[in-house]
């Protein structure tokens, strides 16, 4: 039996989940603003949304089936490093900058899928992929008195946050949701916890207040994402995706006072249009997948 499908409710789910996934940034720049690590950010993110899910799983009880515990421990890994990394990203450069470059994050999945999942790539999709790299590369200004470290930083958390998406291919078709975000939440607050011990400190209530509301609006966007997903096709509902960089953007202007300058916009349109393109020719290529299985 075919899911039937909503767009309405998926689009607005997906835009909804942006605004949250725009303000978990926020609030870990803010964080970080008050004298916390990327670490302990990392790990109040962690332990929180754990807490979130925990509660959820209680109410809901959902069978657990067996788990493929690897593969969860190396998405972990990977979605802890790629949180921290973006976290210690946006100490040091606008939202909408640090955004605009983890955008890549397909881009890098698309990669390591031809590595390692033996997928076949066209020319649309590395045109995409080039579009894409020459916007980051915009963002990154690689001249004299303008290069900006920390978007390197965010190109390695789009990296690592490419592996994770990896990961999760293997994972989606195996196991429910809600057993992959437990699992993971789980995980990861272990992870982010050995490694906050490291640069611990301990919070006062701003900052606990700070990293609660990380972890629950982390919790809260994934929730929505996984909501949207279920409701329409991937091709119809990732470009409603790219609505975060328009929500970090808002976010800088109203609690920084950050306008993106010129070369900002420039490099995040050129990712943009390379993203658009790369899931325009992903629906394409499931449209007519689906094709050659009906004529079958």
């Amino acid at each position: 039996m075919m899911r039937p499908d909503h767009p309405l409710t998926a689009a607005g789910f997906m835009l909804a989940a942006t605004a949250f996934i725009a303000g978990t940034t926020l609030l870990a720049k803010l964080a970080g603003a008050s004298g916390l690590h990327p670490l302990q950010i990392s790990q109040g993110r962690f332990l929180f949304g754990l807490l979130a899910f925990s509660s959820a799983a209680l109410v809901l009880r959902p069978k657990i089936t067996r788990p493929a515990m690897r593969l969860h421990l190396a998405r972990s890994l990977a979605g802890w490093g790629g949180v921290t990394l973006m976290f210690a990203a946006v100490q040091f450069i606008p939202l909408s900058d640090a955004t605009a470059i983890t955008f890549l994050n397909p881009v890098f999945a698309m990669v390591l899928a031809i590595l390692f999942l033996a997928e076949k790539v066209g020319p649309w999709r590395w045109i995409a992929a080039g579009f894409a790299f020459a916007g980051a590369l915009v963002l990154i200004r690689p001249g004299p008195g303008t290069f900006q470290p920390g978007a390197l930083v965010a190109l390695a958390a789009a990296a690592v946050m490419g592996i994770e998406i990896t990961i999760l291919k293997f994972l989606s078709g195996r196991e429910k949701p809600l057993q992959i975000l437990l699992i993971n939440n789980a995980l990861g607050a272990l992870i982010a916890s050995l490694a906050a011990l490291f640069v611990w400190q301990w919070p006062t209530p701003a900052q606990w207040a700070t990293l609660a509301a990380l972890g629950v609006t982390m919790a809260g966007a994934q929730s929505l994402y996984i909501q949207a997903m279920r409701r329409a096709d991937a091709s119809f509902v990732m470009p409603f995706s790219y609505a975060t960089l328009i929500f970090a953007a808002l976010y800088d202007l109203a609690v920084f006072d950050v306008v993106p300058d010129r070369l900002s916009a420039l490099g995040a349109g050129i990712i943009l249009a390379g993203g658009l393109l790369l899931a325009w020719r992903e629906g394409r290529r499931r449209q007519a997948a689906c094709i050659r299985r009906g004529a079958d």
